[in-house]
């Protein structure tokens, strides 16, 4: 015969009580029923659990190893019936999640975590997209929430955060040597990187025109090569707070276009039709710009 849950509950709270007595009244049981019970998980396992030294009852070396079993058996059990009972309720199982790659990294993270606390079974899928494969992602159903610095037509969104670019380039780059402010017919006789568009019409927003330009696949790969003064670029300042304190990276002074600013927002593919866990998400993503803006960071 199988040993019980119920039966390995009685080892796990007799240990955690201290004692029969005390197991007894957190279970709800007669003491006397506490000690039959371990005296027939003592039978069916073949071995003590417990010794007697004076008046209370000692784990075995054998008894100390099955009760941090019985512990994670019946974390297992109670996380099993929480997922059960997150799907009876209705709840979704998967949330994706579509961010421009111009949305700071700590805020996404930040929601996420607090989601996480929120409803630990739901997974999430976060795709980090540029240019017009965010639409995309909204657009073919890749996503149920999007943050994009474009609403397409058919969907609404709720404006989130307003991104400030500027351009920059490594202290020791030849842009850095002029001294004047920099015209765009400047710019173009150097490398800019820029980074890929993730969708598949392939545009080139913000690219000079200039022959030489490096295009990659992300915009961390895109920051690293201008700490290395291998080109220039602009970039959302929030993404590049760190380089300019370290002197990795340093503001370019042009006559006209040193910044740029993108408007993004938060998109539900299913507007007010989206599921509740969407749209507390949203709400939590929401949350964490608000308190970014009231903090100043931004």
């Amino acid at each position: 015969m199988q040993i019980t849950l119920e039966q390995w509950q009685t080892l796990v709270t007799v240990v955690d009580q201290g004692g029969y007595a005390k197991a007894a009244e957190a279970l709800g049981k007669s003491q006397s029923a506490v000690s039959y019970a371990i005296s027939r998980l003592e039978e069916r396992l073949g071995l003590a659990v417990f010794r007697i030294e004076g008046r209370r009852a000692q784990l075995t070396e054998a008894g100390t190893a099955l009760y941090r079993q019985a512990q994670a058996l019946l974390e297992s059990a109670r996380l099993t019936e929480a997922l059960a009972q997150h799907y009876r309720s209705g709840a979704e199982a998967r949330i994706r999640l579509a961010t421009d790659i111009i949305f700071p990294e700590p805020l996404i993270l930040s929601a996420l975590s607090r989601y996480a606390e929120i409803s630990p079974f739901v997974r999430i899928e976060l795709l980090e997209t540029a240019l017009s494969g965010t639409d995309e992602a909204l657009l073919t159903g890749a996503a149920e929430l999007v943050i994009s610095s474009r609403v397409p037509p058919g969907f609404s969104g709720d404006p989130l955060l307003r991104v400030r670019f500027i351009a920059v380039a490594h202290p020791e780059h030849p842009l850095h040597q002029y001294d004047r402010p920099l015209t765009l017919a400047d710019l173009r006789q150097y490398r800019q990187l820029v980074v890929r568009d993730s969708g598949s019409r392939s545009l080139d927003a913000g690219w000079l025109g200039a022959d030489q330009r490096w295009t990659v696949s992300h915009m961390s790969t895109s920051i690293r090569c201008a700490c290395a003064g291998l080109g220039f670029a602009w970039y959302p300042e929030l993404k590049i707070r760190e380089p300019l304190q370290q002197g990795l990276l340093k503001s370019l002074v042009l006559e006209s276009g040193a910044e740029r600013y993108a408007d993004l927002y938060l998109i539900l593919r299913d507007g007010h039709l989206a599921s509740p866990g969407v749209k507390r998400l949203a709400e939590l993503i929401h949350e964490q710009v608000r308190r970014q803006l009231d903090s100043g960071q931004h």
